[in-house]
């Protein structure tokens, strides 16, 4: 896999580009939003990693380039890793598409978890940490059709926020893999997101969740 690591802290730049390369990844860092956008436009990489505060302002730099990006890449897979989680942007990021994931430096304590991550945005996933959805939810009013989840359900769909399978969310739940079938069928059906073979269905509940 082709990497674009774009992160201005030196220390954790290298950091990722020695894991990543460390496991076999090729890797292009740079410390600059403008520096992303140039190497992703000089050869267009497997995926992008980028923290959102950089220079040359260190407000939202990352985040917007990030969705640049998408605008001109669609479908390029990225992962925002970052102490921050920046509202503006960040729902924007979530609702461009699928192969997009938003994660919080201080709770990423495994290398494999990480590198977990990475790989379900690579294939198509969407990875939101917990904390990212519950920030972005606060900025929000809830909509209609959550209002309509039973409290074990909105759990549920937090969980499949963080790009859990049905069984890691059975686990996580202890629960059987039938009762989270059936709370996330119900989801579903509440969010009026019938089957469709165009949509991935739980990427667009996901998408309502952090949209209310």
């Amino acid at each position: 896999m082709r990497v674009v690591i774009a992160e201005d802290a030196a220390l954790i730049r290298a950091g990722l580009a020695h894991i990543l390369g460390h496991f076999g990844h090729e890797v292009t860092a740079v410390a600059d939003a403008p520096a992303l956008l140039a190497a992703v436009a000089a050869a267009p990489p497997d995926a992008v990693i980028t923290d959102v505060r950089m220079p040359p302002g260190y407000r939202d730099e990352g985040l917007r380039a990030a969705l640049h990006l998408r605008e001109h890449h669609p479908g390029l897979p990225i992962l925002v890793l970052s102490q921050y989680v920046e509202h503006t942007y960040a729902a924007e990021l979530v609702e461009s598409g699928t192969a997009v994931g938003y994660l919080l430096k201080d709770r990423v304590g495994d290398v494999t978890e990480f590198l977990d991550a990475l790989e379900s945005v690579r294939a198509g996933g969407t990875v939101i940490d917990p904390d990212v959805v519950r920030k972005l939810l606060t900025r929000r009013r809830v909509q209609a059709p959550l209002r309509r989840l039973t409290d074990r359900e909105r759990q549920v769909l937090a969980l499949m926020a963080q790009g859990r399978t049905n069984s890691a969310i059975a686990r996580r739940l202890e629960v059987s893999n039938a009762a989270i079938a059936k709370h996330v069928n119900n989801i579903l059906t509440k969010l009026d997101l019938p089957p469709d073979a165009d949509d991935h269905r739980r990427v667009l509940a996901v998408l309502a969740f952090l949209q209310a």
